[in-house]
């Protein structure tokens, strides 16, 4: 499919976050508030260049230089997702695995913001950064001992697993992710609840523990994640990994089948088994309005879906494909000489020319 390259660059970005055909599915909170154990009333560790202070611009953007913070809502908009990332950055390594781990699941996403803005935890040796680890060690039980962060209106009850992505601050959960969690963590109750921690080089046991002392009746996964600094270029790898490991899909979950609409006519189609093709799975029922290409297919930006391209050199009438990350595409003709992502593929395409027609249409994908 052969789009001109600034179109696909303007809706390529952003796309583990935004979707334009389709409602977006987007994050949520936690809270939390019992007191908890702290190892040392100061910090230990020095600060490693990546887990505690060195920052990351406190508002957001430091991971990805092109983009406005405000172009993360700390509101979510929900997608009909069970699964919600939440996660905060300050040096940009947190934010990097949290689109790592979105690229290869269907979940809404949210960033934790601190409440006062600009903050460089880095300064002056990790001044401000040491001192707000030092206050919740020193009472872990006050409300007063954590930093705010921005409100964020989110519906717990929505969600079944909750992911948190943070840095280690000190063998410290970051003080910001902690005093999220103290604020909403006791609304985590009874969620599955997965830790991913990022750090230079020290162990995660301590953030470990505090997200059991803030998050008290969570259902904590059997493993946590430990990306080092060195390793959040294979973040997508890595956390493709780690949620595969602790939710492994059955073979009964595998059997896939949609029923597309259009024209007034429906069609079968088997989903694929893989990543882009249960993240697909997971966002129906959708209806997207659909453009005419080339005289042999129907396309539509704004679903955003792991992507693992590999070249076709022949696309048969049914094909269901992704294109460029977040473009999906349904042929009706043949075509081929194009790299995409296999979403799945009607079972019987004969009359699905006729009902898509020769303009632009409106498809529906419903689970069967």
């Amino acid at each position: 499919m052969k789009l001109p390259t600034l179109l696909v660059a303007a809706w390529a970005v952003l796309a583990a976050l935004t979707s334009a055909c389709t409602p977006q599915p987007l994050p949520a909170d936690p809270q939390a508030e019992t007191p908890g154990q702290q190892d040392d009333p100061a910090p230990q560790d020095t600060p490693d260049p990546v887990d505690p202070p060195k920052p990351e611009d406190p508002s957001g953007p430091a991971d990805d230089p092109g983009q406005d913070p405000g172009d993360v809502p700390s509101t979510p908009e929900t997608g009909g997702n069970k699964t919600l990332v939440v996660w905060y950055s300050f040096t940009g390594n947190s934010t990097a695995i949290a689109r790592g781990l979105l690229s290869h699941i269907s979940a809404d996403a949210l960033e934790i913001r601190p409440a006062e803005e600009g903050l460089d935890y880095a300064a002056n040796n990790y001044a401000i950064g040491s001192s707000l680890i030092a206050a919740i060690r020193a009472n872990p039980s006050s409300a007063a001992s954590y930093p705010a962060t921005k409100a964020v209106d989110v519906a717990f009850g929505d969600y079944e697993t909750i992911l948190i992505v943070t840095p280690l601050w000190w063998s410290q959960m970051a003080a910001p992710m902690q005093g999220f969690l103290f604020q909403n963590g006791t609304k985590m109750a009874g969620k599955n609840i997965g830790l991913i921690v990022t750090s230079a080089s020290s162990g995660i046991s301590g953030v470990e523990q505090d997200a059991r002392r803030l998050v008290p009746e969570g259902n904590f996964l059997s493993e946590s994640l430990w990306i080092r600094s060195s390793q959040v270029g294979r973040a997508p790898e890595l956390t493709a990994a780690w949620y595969d490991k602790m939710f492994p899909v059955t073979h009964e979950e595998t059997a896939m089948n949609a029923r597309i609409t259009a024209g007034g006519r429906s069609f079968t189609a088997e989903i694929e088994d893989s990543a882009t093709g249960r993240a697909f799975w997971g966002k129906l029922p959708l209806t997207l309005d659909m453009s005419e290409l080339n005289g042999n297919e129907k396309y539509c930006y704004g679903v955003s879906l792991p992507e693992n391209d590999r070249y076709y050199d022949r696309i048969e009438a049914g094909d269901l494909m992704l294109y460029s990350g977040s473009c999906v595409v349904l042929f009706y003709g043949s075509a081929g000489g194009y790299s995409y992502t296999r979403i799945g593929k009607v079972t019987d395409s004969a009359g699905l020319a006729q009902a898509l027609g020769s303009a632009g249409v409106s498809v529906t994908f419903e689970k069967l």
